[in-house]
């Protein structure tokens, strides 16, 4: 067991965990992207000697058909639990705000407030709150509760919040070679995968000038794209398919809404990107950007961001294209799963006054 993990044990815990997405790939047309680390935090969690119990729809089952109920528990009602942790759902118009049974309504939003009313209001129990997009508002009531913690996927986390990163599963950390990398074959210069939300300004100020330049190519849900003739757009992939394209690309740029962009806070192509090999380009402007890339990848403007990638393009396959990747992937260690989901465990302890006391040392 990873130390971190190790140090996080406390005693075992029942403990609901609240998603609206897969453990598996999934289907095509979702932006899930909690998808990349959510199993591995799920394994982590009960690798800890946790019980783990997914309490919203059986999605990987229901959607993409796969069964997966020989590995984890589901529970569609209002089992017994010590403890439990949201994904948090916001309201989506026209889809989670809807009647239920209505044609396109997905009840993820009402199954989170029976959640909430039950264990959260009802029971008392401890209760974290993983904000992964920054969508709870800084004055919603559920920050005050003495039971819950709200963690955020910043570095700089909002008041009285705790973070909690989009963790980088360790198998993919363990298994990523630079050098091997550094040698892959990469015809595309420069690649983006994600979808279009809240990023139109980060990408006209960076993705598309530069990719008026060079080969490129966009993967992802991008519905409005006039201002952008120019631009590659391929629309959505399968998720299995993203880190083949990740695989063949030199470079990414790192996108962000501007409520991720001043916290600190990133989410999965970070991750994603470097352990295929592809360099993060990074804005300087993002706040903590030296805790996330090294300092050769940070650029100023689109005009630095090509001559950036210009040069990847001559070191390509060297030990010094190697280096670069090796010193993406140090930064990212701090961002496991193990690490992080020692944090989120030692706050579901310290919440149910059941944090493991300091080792009874022999004089």
């Amino acid at each position: 067991m990873p130390p971190a993990l190790a140090e996080a044990l406390g005693p075992p815990l029942r403990i609901g965990y609240s998603c609206w997405g897969f453990l598996t790939d999934g289907v095509l047309d979702t932006p899930d992207g909690a998808r990349s680390f959510r199993r591995a935090f799920v394994d982590a969690l009960q690798a800890a000697g946790h019980e783990v119990v997914l309490v919203q729809a059986n999605r990987d089952l229901i959607e993409a058909g796969t069964d997966l109920t020989g590995t984890y528990r589901f529970d569609a009602g209002l089992p017994s639990l010590d403890a439990i942790v949201f994904e948090w759902r916001w309201p989506l118009p026209g889809r989670n705000t809807t009647a239920c049974g209505t044609p396109g309504h997905t009840c993820d939003l009402h199954r989170q407030q029976q959640l909430l009313d039950h264990y959260t209001h009802d029971l008392g129990l401890p209760t974290v709150v993983w904000d992964h997009d920054l969508w709870l508002p800084a004055d919603d009531p559920l920050r005050g509760h003495a039971n819950v913690r709200v963690a955020d996927p910043a570095l700089h986390p909002s008041t009285g919040a705790i973070t909690v990163t989009s963790p980088v599963p360790d198998r993919r950390l363990d298994t990523a070679d630079p050098s091997d990398l550094a040698r892959l074959p990469r015809p595309l210069p420069l690649v983006y995968v994600g979808n279009q939300y809240g990023r139109d300004e980060a990408f006209d100020r960076w993705f598309a000038p530069a990719a008026a330049q060079m080969n490129h190519r966009v993967a992802g849900k991008w519905t409005n794209t006039s201002a952008w003739p120019h631009v590659q757009f391929t629309g959505r992939i399968r998720f299995a398919d993203v880190a083949g394209l990740h695989a063949q690309a030199l470079a990414t740029v790192l996108l962000k809404p501007e409520r991720y962009r001043t916290v600190g806070a990133f989410g999965t192509r970070l991750f994603e990107s470097v352990t295929q090999g592809c360099l993060p380009m990074t804005p300087a402007d993002t706040v903590g950007a030296e805790r996330l890339t090294p300092k050769i990848l940070h650029v100023r403007d689109a005009a630095e961001l090509v001559d950036r990638i210009r040069w990847i393009e001559d070191i390509a396959g060297t030990d010094e294209h190697a280096d670069v990747i090796r010193a993406c992937l140090d930064l990212l260690e701090p961002y496991r799963v193990s690490r992080q989901a020692a944090v989120l465990l030692a706050a579901l302890h310290d919440l149910a006054g059941t944090t493991r006391p300091a080792p009874v040392r022999s004089r």
